[in-house]
């Protein structure tokens, strides 16, 4: 402890004492004033929303037995749209064929000049299916898929092989009739003729998709 030897001394002494305790006082206060913040930020939350009560207990249903397993509803949608695009095979298309020198079709609004460009090739193959050799109902599957995925795939011209029917039952090239009903029920086709001589003749048909 330190002791006095005279007056100053003892002032000193006072100032020192008196500087300290403002310093404890001062370190006091913020250590209260940090406390206040921390609990103020501690309960924000309950301040910003209030006073709150606890909700009402609802009563529940048990659910008992199994789940009913899902519904393939993309798939029906899929079968539905399928049956849309069926192609029968009753559809009268001799009304709607022009059979002066070779056979040709253009849709309703579509101009003689187009069939004429078809013959010429005026628009290039982009491609073709062969339906040789299959059943009935698996060609009117393999041309409804192929006519789809070419209009798809933007192609314009493609060529579609029936056959003459030659190796069919009686010579009778059932298939080719069959197949130009098929073409002139699907949206996607404007036109078709025979094909050239070279291109396939009367076993092929060259289509104009839109």
């Amino acid at each position: 402890m330190v002791k006095a030897r005279s007056l100053q001394d003892l002032g000193l002494i006072k100032q020192t004492l008196s500087k300290q305790a403002e310093i404890e006082a001062a370190v006091a206060a913020e250590k209260q004033a940090a406390e206040r913040r921390a609990k103020a930020e501690k309960n924000l939350f309950q301040r910003a929303v209030g006073p709150v009560k606890l909700l009402a207990t609802q009563p529940r249903a048990e659910l008992n037995g199994t789940p009913a397993p899902p519904k393939a509803f993309q798939q029906k949608r899929d079968d539905d749209r399928v049956l849309r695009e069926s192609l029968s095979d009753d559809f009268d298309v001799s009304t709607l064929l022009d059979t002066d020198d070779e056979l040709s079709y253009r849709r309703s609004g579509i101009g003689t000049d187009v069939t004429q460009k078809l013959r010429k090739g005026h628009w290039s193959l982009q491609g073709q299916i062969d339906l040789h050799g299959l059943r009935s109902d698996e060609a009117r599957e393999a041309l409804g898929q192929f006519i789809r995925d070419a209009y798809k795939r933007g192609w314009r011209c493609v060529r579609v092989v029936h056959g003459k029917g030659l190796g069919s039952p009686g010579k009778t090239p059932v298939l080719k009739s069959k197949v130009q009903r098929w073409l002139v029920q699907k949206n996607e086709v404007l036109a078709f003729v025979q094909a050239k001589a070279s291109e396939g003749g009367a076993g092929a048909l060259v289509v104009l998709l839109s």
